[in-house]
């Protein structure tokens, strides 16, 4: 009698094709549905409701987004799914489009540095750090012909003063902001900025090249939970801006906003902020690690010539320096 050994089912066999073809079919459509998820995040993210916070993050995160897109691109590869490597490229593109164009290095771009340029330095000097006067010579230390400071206590500008006083004879100071230059400063006042707070000032320097308006602005802190009074703040700013009769103006200091945040919106809208000299972001916070630029120079009616952002001090934020043409 002969014994017939069992069948094998195919779909049982090791080779069988069918787990790994539903994986990679799987996969093919979450990676497909992340990247238009994330294309569509890129373009319409000022309209993502500020609900919890959520707008706050997504705009303060978004130049990170663009780590995501390897991802994508990966698994739509290994899924081998054309739809998915499609939304990858597209989702790749648009980040290219958004900030590419704003990492590009200012030194391959910028006009010449003329006799008649203005350097400003600026940082937030993290009140209660003991730091301020490190600070101060550091800024002082590059040349700088106006140094803005932010976050000052009592202490702090004190310090600051020491440093400062004798090599920039004019000054003017409020609250927690202060501003000391070479050039007499003229029509110097307090901006509260709707809130009432001494953190923000008005002046026009008095420059060989004729005035200019300087705005230095230590905004309100934004978090989730909250960031209205930053916002409010921003607003009354730009109103200022949008008043100023000078040709030449200058706003600088502690926005508490990353540069893709909404609220910056009115204020990028009339003055520009130039590109890092050496190219990239110009994260400013935290000093150690930064991961987002809170701290910025806008400016109108000037060529920037370079732009950088740098330690100074022991204070939480890097400082921020940029020169500028004035004629």
């Amino acid at each position: 009698m002969t014994v017939l050994a069992p069948l094998k089912s195919p779909a049982s066999g090791p080779s069988s094709p069918r787990p790994i073809r539903r994986r990679r079919v799987g996969l093919a459509r979450v990676a497909a549905l992340l990247g238009t998820a994330l294309v569509l995040l890129l373009v319409l993210h000022t309209m993502v409701p500020d609900v919890a916070g959520l707008g706050l993050i997504v705009d303060t995160a978004l130049p990170w987004f663009g780590l995501a897109v390897p991802l994508l691109l990966v698994g739509a590869l290994v899924a081998r799914s054309r739809a998915a490597i499609a939304t990858a490229v597209l989702a790749a593109l648009v980040w290219s489009v958004m900030f590419v164009p704003s990492l590009v290095p200012l030194s391959w771009t910028a006009a010449p540095a003329s006799d008649a340029r203005l350097t400003v330095a600026s940082q937030n000097v993290e009140a209660g750090s003991g730091t301020a006067a490190d600070s101060a010579v550091a800024l002082a230390g590059t040349g700088a012909e106006v140094v803005a400071l932010q976050e000052m206590d009592a202490e702090s500008r004190a310090d600051a003063g020491t440093v400062l006083d004798e090599s920039y004879p004019y000054r003017y100071g409020v609250g927690t902001v202060g501003v000391w230059s070479v050039f007499p400063i003229e029509n110097a006042q307090m901006l509260d900025l709707g809130l009432g707070w001494k953190r923000g000032l008005a002046a026009d320097l008095e420059t060989p090249s004729g005035p200019v308006s300087i705005y230095v602005v230590h905004a309100a802190s934004a978090r989730p939970a909250g960031h209205g009074e930053r916002d409010a703040m921003l607003a009354n700013l730009a109103d200022h801006l949008e008043r100023d009769e000078n040709d030449r103006v200058i706003a600088v200091g502690d926005f508490n906003a990353g540069s893709s945040d909404r609220a910056l919106a009115d204020i990028t809208a009339q003055l520009s902020e130039a590109n890092q000299s050496g190219g990239g972001f110009g994260f400013t916070w935290p000093a150690t690690a930064p991961v987002v630029r809170l701290d910025h120079v806008f400016q109108r009616g000037m060529d920037v010539v370079s732009n950088t952002s740098v330690p100074a001090g022991g204070g939480d934020h890097l400082a921020v320096i940029a020169t500028l043409n004035l004629e």
